[in-house]
């Protein structure tokens, strides 16, 4: 079975196109280039400031969380999920230059009979212990409160979301307008052990997660775990992999702990690099849905991307890749393959900018380039091969 059919019959997709064909009319805020929805000042009504209110989610990444805790009894691995919302939101709101101060609303539905108290009360006091910590790395973050819905009826488990919002100047932007040829590209590690972070990340971060846990686990999940997948898939495209949630790695995490791996912030970094650099920096993409053609959708005009010296891809997408039999070429479009966000600035400033980051103990190089083309196009030349995405 084709890559993209099992995507399908399991009801997820890697670019989401009919997503972007239902937001294809909308207005696309006032800089259509930007990585996330830029609007007018409409509370202070001020021109030189504008708003920013993002929505994102740990996704289907919940569903592991409640099967790891249920066969081990960790509570902790609700924590990770609170983080994982927060962080595909702030990061995202990184990519324009916001830095804070933020303020965030957590949502969160679940099924009452399989989600007790005790692990709302995790996520929740997990998001406040999450917002002390960055705080320490001069990220200012506040929670506002949030919504807890009994909605058993619609999700199985349980789904945790958050809204991100914050208001900037508009002359500390970041949109990808700069974007040109001649600019180089700067990748940060997602994988390893960041100093603000407690143990090794796999660099999984939040997508590719419905993909991840069928190719790598056990079909028996299915048969314990009845809940966590939908009744009307195929039983071919269930948990087809052969590990069990608690088998050791060549890591020092174990399969499950690997793929529930908090998603890791690049805030304390991004702080330090545009208060030192902010004039150099031509854009910042994070590379969540989409992987390392995310890009594309925000390239300002035809330009081509080449990716000729990424960093290497770290252990857990190696596993899945094996497991599933899965492209490369597919591969690098699903999931961040060890480098979850680049920035685009000239060779000089990148020099300066992997410093800062080693600085975090976060692995950073100069992945890539910008050149001339007459149509938008990312190039991916790895060991594995030479893949194109238009």
């Amino acid at each position: 079975m084709s890559d993209q059919n099992r995507y399908n019959q399991r009801g997820v997709s890697a670019q989401k196109e009919d997503v972007h064909r239902a937001i294809a009319k909308l207005d696309k805020g006032l800089f259509p280039n930007a990585f996330c929805k830029i609007y007018p000042d409409y509370w202070g009504n001020d021109p030189d400031y504008c708003n920013l209110m993002h929505a994102d989610g740990a996704g289907t990444k919940s569903v592991l969380a409640y099967m790891y805790w249920k066969e081990t009894g960790d509570l902790s691995v609700w924590k990770g999920i609170a983080i994982d919302s927060i962080v595909m939101n702030i990061d995202d709101m990184l990519c324009v230059g916001a830095v804070g101060p933020f303020t965030y609303s957590s949502t969160i539905g679940r099924n009452k009979n399989v989600i007790p108290g005790e692990v709302i009360s995790e996520i929740i006091n997990g998001t406040q212990s999450y917002f002390d910590r960055l705080k320490n790395y001069g990220i200012d973050l506040h929670l506002m409160g949030g919504e807890t819905a009994d909605v058993g009826d619609v999700v199985r488990t349980v789904i945790v979301d958050g809204t991100m919002s914050v208001r900037m100047r508009r002359d500390q932007l970041v949109t990808t307008e700069k974007m040109e040829a001649g600019d180089v590209i700067v990748s940060l590690a997602s994988y390893g052990q960041a100093t603000y972070e407690d143990t090794y990340n796999s660099g999984m971060g939040s997508n590719g997660l419905t993909s991840a846990r069928h190719e790598l686990l056990k079909k028996e999940y299915a048969i314990k775990y009845p809940e966590s997948v939908d009744p009307a898939l195929p039983n071919e495209v269930v948990y087809n992999g052969s590990y069990s949630l608690t088998d050791a790695t060549e890591t020092p995490l174990n399969v499950g702990q690997m793929i529930l791996s908090p998603t890791r912030t690049y805030a304390p970094v991004i702080l330090q690099i545009l208060h030192k650099h902010f004039d150099k920096i031509h854009g910042i993409i994070h590379c969540s849905g989409g992987g390392q053609s995310k890009c594309l959708h925000y390239v300002p005009k035809p330009l081509r991307i080449v990716k000729n010296n990424l960093l290497p891809v770290p252990p857990l997408f190696r596993m899945i890749q094996e497991a599933a039999g899965t492209s490369w070429q597919e591969m690098y479009q699903v999931f961040n393959m060890g480098q979850r966000l680049e920035i685009f600035t000239d060779q000089a400033t990148a020099e300066s900018i992997i410093a800062i980051s080693k600085s975090f103990n976060i692995d950073a190089q100069i992945s890539g380039y910008v050149e001339t083309a007459d149509k938008k196009e990312v190039i991916i030349e790895s060991e594995f091969g030479h893949f194109v995405y238009q």
